[in-house]
């Protein structure tokens, strides 16, 4: 989903299909018409548009007016819109200037001129223009010459609607967070910076985190004690929130905002927390001292703890999916697109986009995808640069919560991405994941290319759940098991988007191969985790732009081998290993020169004369990446899916050439 602030930013819509509110809880009403103009976009082959606005009207109208009480903030708002696959949102700054558009220029200059809208949906009670002269029998009016089709949001709907933004305002206001979660359809959110407290907390025990709200109109639950999901950096902590003036410490009456989250000792001071409001525990109330304010302290963590843990043994019901772009890197593959593009477009999640990145292919690949397939975005890159390049360029046009990185040579059944996706909102510390890959052309076995998930041993050379070096093993569910992994493999790789720009991407040096093992193994020294899913399952051709067999492949894997652990590997380890490395890819040269290939025996030479020359230009990467790992982490360095011995000693020494026989 894409988010436009500014109105002279905006791109030309195709065949946009839009609707217009102010969408304050994004609750199931709002939900609905959301859906109707998602369908509406896709059957047409168009884009979806919501455009809302920010501050809100009555803010500017009526500046005096203390009554307004928000559900949502603009942020609170995006980030509810971004998990109902949305093309697009139009945040459009309110000012004086353009309250007092006529309706004729709210019209032609805003609605006609921006938007080029093919439908707009909207309610019988709409109003626009200076003075509320517009509504919708004037949209009606002007839609032959403007070209859009209009359709009313009936009344009862938005009586409903009405309705039910009343009542989930006098939830939150009289404490019944969890009636207001039921209307909203999620949590009532409560979004703020950290700010410093007098710390009591800690003093008793139990550190808060204390909240500045910075929306002045948005609604603040009564006094209290609430149990509460707190979400920071992509993770979800359980917790307690105390709203309420501090009777037992303070008798100056200010009331203070503070979280209490579970298992977690982070200083966050500055920082941006999003709390979700499940229930209500009790009443605030003063107590007779310190100690006994302690003793009911610990009781409201039990009974917020069992409240949540309740809350989630619970049967789920059917999700909303988080937003995704499945995007595929092209170069020259016009008859796998032919094969497998169908099978993607047709299988992507209402909340997918599909995208298509060309390296500026010279065959007729990207005719075809615009004759074809015109819902398929298709991006067209000014020369081949790469796997690892092509794809930093191709994201950066994309604002998804999900990257889902294709190759162009894959098999994708229908509903393979939703057990990912799913997976990954629940694991909130898995930053990648990839599906179970078997082979195209027999579909019994596994892949080269990720297998059940990768692994790394301890010299750095990487393995996967079902295949060592070149012997794959046939699928017999041996590996079904949904766990963490050292590494997810490019071929279809699942990743949360702000993680992979917040860790550089991958890096542009290594043109191909290798670049989603060194991304991932910065992302675990993050702290986070890599998963396997294989519950999903696809099935890739393999070596479709370049030869698993071939020297090219040799000479760019050893070389981006080297450069990942330089960078990634620590200190006192990194010596001695690219000494064994040294000697082992030595080894690797005498295996191809007892079989007469001698241009794999050159390609494994320039790789080490590679490597060593780039000594100081892999010093000043080893120190920037450092720092992005150190201003993501989360926690230490996360080390599943690393073998502590030599994946090489067992498979040529002691035979050991299957992923069960390691352990």
């Amino acid at each position: 989903m894409k988010v436009y602030r500014d109105l002279n930013d905006l791109p030309k819509f195709e065949k946009a299909v839009i609707t217009i509110g102010s969408f304050d809880g994004v609750h199931c009403g709002h939900q609905k018409i959301i859906e109707k103009v998602c369908q509406l976009a896709q059957s047409t082959g168009g884009e979806s548009v919501v455009i809302t606005f920010h501050p809100h009207p009555r803010q500017i109208i009526y500046p005096k007016d203390n009554t307004l009480e928000l559900i949502n903030t603009i942020d609170e708002k995006i980030k509810l819109f971004k998990k109902l696959g949305l093309d697009n949102v139009v945040v459009v700054p309110f000012t004086i200037e353009f309250a007092q558009q006529s309706a004729d220029e709210y019209i032609h200059k805003f609605l006609i001129e921006k938007f080029n809208p093919s439908t707009i949906v909207i309610g019988y009670d709409h109003r626009f223009g200076l003075n509320r002269q517009g509504d919708f029998n004037y949209l009606k009016y002007h839609a032959e010459e403007g070209g859009y089709d209009l359709i009313e949001i009936k009344k009862q709907t938005i009586k409903d609607i009405s309705i039910s933004s009343t009542k989930i305002r006098n939830a939150i206001k009289a404490g019944e967070v969890d009636k207001a979660a039921e209307l909203l359809g999620h949590h009532f959110l409560l979004t703020g910076t950290v700010v410093h407290g007098h710390k009591t907390g800690s003093k008793l025990g139990f550190p808060t985190a204390n909240i500045q709200v910075e929306e002045k109109a948005k609604i603040i639950p009564p006094i209290g004690i609430y149990a509460v999901y707190v979400n920071y950096k992509l993770r979800k902590y359980r917790g307690m929130l105390y709203i309420g003036n501090r009777p037992t410490i303070t008798e100056d009456g200010a009331t203070s905002i503070e979280v209490n989250i579970f298992d977690f000792d982070q200083k966050i001071y500055d920082e941006q927390i999003e709390i979700e409001l499940v229930e209500f525990i009790r009443e605030d109330v003063k107590f007779e001292d310190l100690e006994e304010l302690k003793a009911q302290l610990a009781r409201d963590k039990e009974d917020s703890l069992a409240c949540l843990l309740k809350l989630e043994k619970e049967p789920s019901k059917k999700k909303t999916l988080p937003n995704s772009s499945i995007v595929i890197l092209n170069y020259n593959t016009r008859k796998y697109l032919e094969n497998f593009l169908p099978g993607v477009v047709a299988g992507a999640p209402a909340e997918s986009r599909v995208v298509v990145a060309d390296n500026d292919s010279e065959d007729d690949s990207v005719d075809y995808i615009k004759s074809n397939f015109p819902r398929v975005s298709c991006i067209e890159l000014n020369k081949n640069h790469g796997y690892a390049k092509g794809y930093n360029i191709a994201l950066k046009e994309e604002d998804s919560d999900y990257y889902v990185l294709l190759n162009s040579d894959v098999e994708t059944p229908k509903g393979w991405l939703e057990p990912i996706l799913q997976y990954m909102e629940d694991h909130p510390n898995i930053a990648a994941c990839q599906p179970k890959i078997k082979a195209y052309h027999n579909k019994e076995s596994f892949e080269h290319a990720g297998a059940s998930g990768g692994w790394m041993d301890v010299m750095g050379y990487p393995f996967c759940r079902g295949r060592i070096l070149n012997v794959l093993e046939e699928d017999e569910g041996q590996y079904d098991d949904a766990t963490e992994v050292f590494w997810a493999s490019g071929a279809a790789m699942v990743i949360r988007s702000e993680l992979f720009h917040k860790l550089g991407g991958f890096d542009e040096d290594y043109f191909a191969h290798f670049e989603e093992i060194d991304l991932c193994w910065r992302l675990k020294r993050a702290g986070y985790g890599i998963a396997v899913v294989p519950q999903s399952e696809v099935y890739h051709v393999g070596g479709g732009t370049l030869n698993y067999v071939s020297p090219t492949k040799t000479y760019l894997n050893f070389r981006n081998s080297l450069y990942t652990l330089f960078k990634n590997e620590s200190k006192r380890h990194l010596f001695w290993i690219v000494f064994f490395r040294l000697i082992l890819d030595g080894a690797a040269a005498m295996l191809f020169l007892s079989r007469g290939e001698f241009n794999f025996i050159w390609m494994i030479l320039k790789a080490h004369i590679k490597f060593y020359s780039q000594f100081p230009s892999l010093m000043k990467k080893r120190r920037y990446y450092k720092k992005l790992v150190l201003e993501a982490k989360i926690g230490d360095w996360n080390d599943n899916g690393v073998y502590r011995g030599s994946v090489i000693w067992n498979f040529y020494f002691r035979k050991r050439r299957k992923f069960t026989e390691l352990f």
